[in-house]
């Protein structure tokens, strides 16, 4: 269900389920979270095989729950999210066609998402009785705002790649999202934690401007000879 393998400096984990659009259980769930853990590469990219990204929660076996295996699965969801969210990597969701629900808040948790331009996005939940509980309800609105956020949850209506694009539901639109993921990688590695750590703080401000100044000071004494190099060409 979950594919993991080193491609360099980059970690590619993907959701390996295409006959069912590559739903989640919470066995998938578990073993996500393990890959995205174990990962030691700067980079992770995220992806799904055949023609879908990730459908979300596998229906079949929520259907089945009671209200406290559902928390439970609720939970198990968000902890997935959080650890794709506080990753050391920087996490790259790599969106070729659909992404709904369950699938659609774990790209949220994702540091970008690059999507092709066959990608659509949606969470359908409220058409049938339900809504994103992977997280969805904190991420949605920090991501694109709170107007925009409710336009989504409440129509489930389904999203082309430029309408994603526009309102910030995707960072970018390429025909390979891999390069994205090469492009990253290209990068200095600590450079690229120490960004993801800064900016995803959410810590008072005061406190965020101290650290944003010690984790400067720190790259500027690790790359001093790059630095100098660079203003001798």
């Amino acid at each position: 269900m979950i594919r993991s393998e080193s491609d360099g400096q980059i970690r590619r984990v993907t959701f390996d389920r295409p006959d069912a659009r590559n739903a989640l259980t919470i066995d998938a769930l578990e073993d996500l979270e393990s890959a995205v853990e174990r990962a030691d590469e700067p980079v992770i990219y995220l992806e799904g095989a055949g023609p879908a990204f990730c459908a979300g929660a596998d229906l079949s076996a929520v259907a089945d729950l009671d209200r406290e295996r559902a928390v439970a699965f609720a939970r198990r969801g968000q902890r997935v999210a959080r650890t794709l969210e506080d990753a050391e990597s920087v996490v790259v969701a790599g969106i070729d066609g659909p992404v709904r629900g369950g699938g659609l808040e774990l790209a949220l948790a994702c540091d970008l998402r690059v999507g092709t331009p066959a990608a659509t996005f949606g969470e359908p939940g409220v058409t049938f009785g339900l809504f994103g509980a992977w997280g969805g309800t904190v991420r949605l609105p920090r991501v694109l705002g709170e107007g925009d956020a409710l336009e989504v949850a409440l129509s489930g209506r389904v999203l082309d790649a430029e309408q994603a694009l526009r309102i910030g539901l995707l960072s970018r639109i390429e025909a390979e999202p891999w390069t994205v993921a090469e492009e990253l990688a290209a990068n200095a590695p600590d450079a690229l934690a120490v960004l993801k750590r800064r900016i995803r703080d959410d810590r008072g401000q005061a406190v965020q401007e101290r650290a944003e100044a010690e984790a400067f000071g720190d790259l500027l004494e690790t790359h001093a000879a790059d630095i100098r190099a660079l203003l001798e060409e």
